[in-house]
């Protein structure tokens, strides 16, 4: 399990302005949540980091910060934040491959 020091470490990555790190995730114990994304993206113009938030396939339920600090306490999970929510978070993926492998890689 990753911690939430070494989520934050993960998220701090330099993107350049030109990779992106992209999270599969789910709630335990929440149907709603079960199948959602996060990342961290250069936004298309300026190039400054963006952190989003894919809660649902349908895409009702994007959501993207400029900041981390917004991103992590956005109160996206039904009037929760992804940091109150923390304990509760299994990282299925990061970019497509195993968490713990990747994780290595981007710190």
């Amino acid at each position: 399990m990753i911690t939430f020091e070494q989520f934050k470490q993960l998220m701090a990555f330099e993107t350049k302005g030109t990779y992106c790190l992209e999270i599969a995730f789910s709630v335990k114990d929440c149907g709603k949540f079960s199948s959602c994304w996060m990342g961290k993206m250069p936004e298309e113009k300026s190039k400054a980091d963006l952190y989003w938030f894919g809660l649902t396939e349908d895409g009702d339920n994007a959501f993207e910060y400029c900041t981390f600090e917004e991103f992590v306490f956005a109160k996206v999970f039904d009037g929760r934040s992804l940091f109150d929510i923390w304990d509760e978070v299994t990282i299925s993926e990061i970019n497509g491959c195993d968490p713990e492998e990747q994780f290595l890689i981007y710190i």
